[in-house]
């Protein structure tokens, strides 16, 4: 492919997600030069010995370490970006991180492209989905649907595609995590596999009212509901089992109840 004769993306991180990316994008063609000071780089990458020589002569920039160090890699290496380059964030930090590093961005004269990973890398590589939102998105899109990655533009600034990215997060991670200390508590209480058939029970009757059907029960039984969660919390507690998501949901309940008792 012509494209990616003469595609040169720089990727800093070679972790799980920067790793596999790494080597979907070398496998699809491309020049990648790859940097992570942990981690050492594939055969089929160019080992880059710093952000800044990662950067040199690439046409994107894809940073894919973490959001702590997000800032600190991109005023590292976004001064060796040729012309008309791309630096993308595809780390999962919060919209106003992903703002600040536009701005950045901007000051130097380089386009942004804000990237949420929207399900796990690892086995899908190229084809995980990914959304783009800021001012080089459109670019960082057709790069890499040069070599097969599955892409969805935003029309919206850097910090949009992070925004919708951390909804779907605080509604799965957090369904997520009540159901692993549900089952940990259903363990310790001798029920785990009764448990585990009624929540495959419920996923499995899920239909269009049901988003609906939960949100309303959920305002309108606030006050039995804040009682029968601190009744599940105590009851965790005496099963040895931190309350973690219990508790929260019992006092997310009491804060929805607009006349405590």
């Amino acid at each position: 492919m012509e494209q990616s004769e003469r595609t040169v993306i720089g990727v800093l991180g070679l972790g799980e997600a920067g790793g596999a990316f790494s080597a979907g994008l070398a496998a699809a063609g491309a020049v990648v030069r790859g940097y992570d000071p942990a981690v050492a780089a594939g055969p089929d990458l160019i080992a880059a010995t710093s952000e800044s020589d990662a950067a040199t002569g690439a046409d994107l920039v894809l940073s894919v370490n973490r959001s702590a160090v997000a800032v600190e890699a991109m005023e590292s290496g976004i001064g060796s970006l040729p012309r008309g380059s791309v630096w993308a964030d595809l780390n999962t930090a919060s919209p106003e991180k992903k703002r600040r590093l536009a701005e950045i961005a901007e000051e130097r004269g380089v386009p942004f492209a804000d990237v949420a990973i929207m399900a796990p890398v690892p086995g899908p590589r190229l084809q995980v989905p990914l959304l783009v939102s800021g001012s080089g998105a459109q670019r960082a899109a057709e790069l890499l649907r040069g070599f097969g990655a599955n892409v969805e533009v935003l029309d919206g600034p850097a910090g949009l595609a992070a925004t919708r990215k951390l909804l779907r997060s605080v509604y799965f991670k957090g369904m997520a995590a009540s159901i692993v200390e549900a089952l940990e508590a259903a363990r310790a209480a001798g029920f785990e596999d009764l448990l585990r058939e009624n929540i495959i029970a419920d996923f499995t009757a899920a239909g269009e009212s049901t988003v609906d059907r939960i949100v309303s029960g959920t305002y309108q039984h606030a006050v039995r509901r804040t009682d029968e969660m601190a009744a599940a919390t105590e009851m965790l507690t005496d099963l040895g089992v931190t309350p973690t998501m219990a508790a929260a949901s019992r006092d997310l309940h009491a804060h929805l109840n607009p006349h405590p008792r």
